[in-house]
């Protein structure tokens, strides 16, 4: 423990004098400090503006996922397992909105061993999939981050040195079982540029603490289910790239769908190179996306081509990725006051019945908090500016 740096443990200061942060009013009522907590709350998560970093544009990232018997407490509602599946869908669908070129691939542990859930992919439906039916998965022994790392450590290893390469682990128990020394593991994931994050349902634990230290990870204990979503939504965003990580030119493929006609009599329903692997005929199609460089057909984008390795993606994909190199500025802060006429924001048209509102530095449009985190959160761009590029 004498390694540790030192930094004040909540149980290690004074008392906080929680109490007086509430405040009645003339009435009695707590309601306005309550929405004045919310209010600051919210304000928190907005964007604020930063000089521009490199970052891991396409990312790599797998997913470890306790599933031993300490999953089945049920501080969590209804246990701790379905609740934290339930949160992984829908962070699955947000990371694939953000980051489209991307890929995830799953993995449990429990019992001590360790395994794929599923594999590497960019495809968000295949993983929600795997994730409802990992519902009824029974939560038995201990795991083993040892055996967890290793696998996921296999797989990322062969991934290019250019892109981003992640492994979060959702960790219950405060224990695990590993067949060899973790710290030696822990020295070869450092050395291969691998960024190891843990959010933990229990209690802060050493060999996490190191392992997210060494490797560049965050490491955060939820306090209630409002707050794991939040901490997920945290790695949503690409992190900072290493500033020894290799630079390289990426070749990619814009191919557009295309279906054969019926009436042409050579057009035959052929097999989509992402069904080879299906016993089925489910990948029979006439239309699909074709390799600009091999013709091989895809049904869905974006893909890694299998027959000559040239990436596949769609202009919007690219694009959705970009924003994250150029964020939106922040908003100007300031109060409702100062407006003589028109308090209503431009987005919901809404009055503005809070006491400050958001004004665009650009446009000098003004907003109110929930369009401000709309805007910064998900369209990543003012209308107010973009409607003024766009008029005559």
């Amino acid at each position: 423990m004498d390694e540790e740096p030192e930094r004040a443990k909540r149980w290690e200061g004074g008392y906080e004098r929680t109490w007086e942060v509430l405040k009645e009013d003339e009435s009695g009522s707590l309601t306005a400090t309550v929405e004045e907590i919310l209010y600051q709350s919210k304000k928190r998560r907005v964007i604020k503006s930063h000089e521009q970093v490199r970052l891991g544009m396409m990312r790599h990232l797998y997913f470890v996922i306790d599933c031993s018997r300490s999953m089945d407490d049920q501080d969590l509602k209804p246990n701790r397992l379905t609740s934290t599946l339930k949160l992984m869908e829908t962070f699955v669908d947000e990371y694939f909105d953000q980051n489209p070129i991307s890929q995830v691939g799953i993995i449990i542990t429990k019992n001590k061993r360790a395994e794929k859930l599923t594999e590497l992919s960019g495809n968000p439906k295949k993983h929600i999939d795997a994730l409802k039916k990992a519902v009824d998965t029974p939560c038995v022994g201990e795991p083993s981050l040892y055996n967890a790392l290793s696998l996921a450590l296999n797989n990322l290893k062969h991934m290019p040195g250019h892109t981003s390469r992640e492994i979060l682990i959702i960790l219950s128990s405060l224990t695990t079982c590993d067949p060899a020394n973790i710290y030696e593991l822990i020295t070869t994931l450092k050395s291969l540029k691998v960024r190891v994050s843990v959010i933990g349902l229990s209690a802060e634990v050493r060999v996490c603490t190191v392992l997210t230290r060494e490797t560049g990870g965050s490491y955060h204990v939820i306090l209630d289910e409002s707050h794991f979503k939040e901490l997920l939504m945290l790695h949503v965003k690409p992190p900072p790239a290493s500033s020894s990580s290799e630079c390289s030119l990426i070749r990619m493929g814009f191919p557009q769908h295309t279906v054969a006609s019926l009436s042409d009599q050579d057009a035959k329903p052929s097999f989509s190179m992402s069904h080879l692997d299906s016993s089925s005929g489910a990948g029979l199609s006439l239309g699909g996306y074709f390799c600009p460089q091999c013709h091989a057909k895809y049904t869905e984008l974006p893909v890694e081509c299998k027959v000559c390795g040239l990436t596949l993606v769609s202009a919007p994909h690219l694009a959705r990725s970009f924003h994250h190199l150029f964020p939106l500025q922040a908003f100007l802060e300031s109060p409702t006051e100062k407006l003589l006429k028109n308090r209503f924001c431009q987005a919901c048209q809404r009055e503005l019945e809070d006491k400050t509102m958001f004004s665009c530095p650009s446009c000098h449009h003004v907003f109110c908090l929930d369009c401000d985190l709309f805007i910064h959160d998900s369209l990543h761009c003012c209308p107010c500016c973009i409607q003024s590029r766009g008029a005559p």
